[in-house]
């Protein structure tokens, strides 16, 4: 779920569609046809299965993105931990919360709500960069990195692809999208303070009859914590 810029303060549902943000007349529009179309990626899940190896019980969980609150805040809340999602659309918002009522969500844009250091165990934020430009999606995942706890699990996915700017379609919606090269996203994760763990690159065909085949890039990474002793 691409999070959008120009969103209002923390918490506003905007109804005027010429003060929405473009990311959320998308997704508003898509609804649960985006769950549907993405709910049979094997690398989704195998990213989440990577992350709940990494949690210790009860960890707070930030999902940046979180759409109709399927898989990942599911995946997460079933497991047992505190997981807050934060959308731009308030559909989608409404759809999570009536689907994953184990969860917190909250709509707004990420930029907006305040993210205090160290706050989270774990973030993740799965395809929702691609509606920011080049310097807004690193200046928000430094910010996401100073949120998460030193030593705390983050995964980044995106589709790679050196673009800035692009007019493209979305599952017959019109976006506009800025994305990087695989090498280039990762040098934005660890610049950004992150230590890259592991990567998984896939080539994945939403189900729905206006998609087209995609590129998907998991980098599951690590804040890393200097204050832990050497071995």
């Amino acid at each position: 779920m691409p999070a959008a810029p120009d969103q209002p303060s923390e918490g506003t549902v905007v109804t005027d569609d010429q003060q929405r943000p473009p990311a959320a007349a998308v997704f508003d529009a898509l609804g649960a046809d985006y769950e549907k179309a993405f709910a049979a990626s094997r690398a989704h899940r195998h990213s989440l299965e990577w992350l709940l190896g990494r949690l210790t019980p009860g960890s707070r969980v930030l999902d940046v993105g979180s759409g109709t609150g399927r898989p990942t805040a599911e995946t997460l809340a079933n497991a047992g931990h505190d997981v807050l999602g934060v959308d731009v659309s308030p559909v989608m918002v409404e759809l999570a919360t009536r689907q994953v009522p184990a969860a917190s969500f909250r709509c707004a844009d990420i930029r907006d709500v305040p993210l205090e250091d160290a706050s989270f165990d774990a973030v993740c934020v799965y395809f929702s960069l691609l509606q920011l430009d080049r310097r807004e999606q690193a200046d928000l995942v430094r910010g996401l990195v100073r949120a998460l706890r030193p030593g705390g699990p983050m995964v980044l996915a995106t589709v790679p692809l050196d673009v800035e700017g692009v007019d493209a379609a979305f599952m017959g919606r019109p976006v506009r999208v800025s994305s990087f090269t695989a090498q280039g996203f990762a040098a934005v994760a660890e610049e950004a303070g992150l230590e890259i763990l592991a990567q998984e690159a896939s080539l994945f065909t939403p189900a729905h009859p206006a998609a087209q085949p995609e590129p998907h890039l998991f980098l599951h990474a690590r804040r890393p914590d200097t204050t832990a002793p050497r071995a």
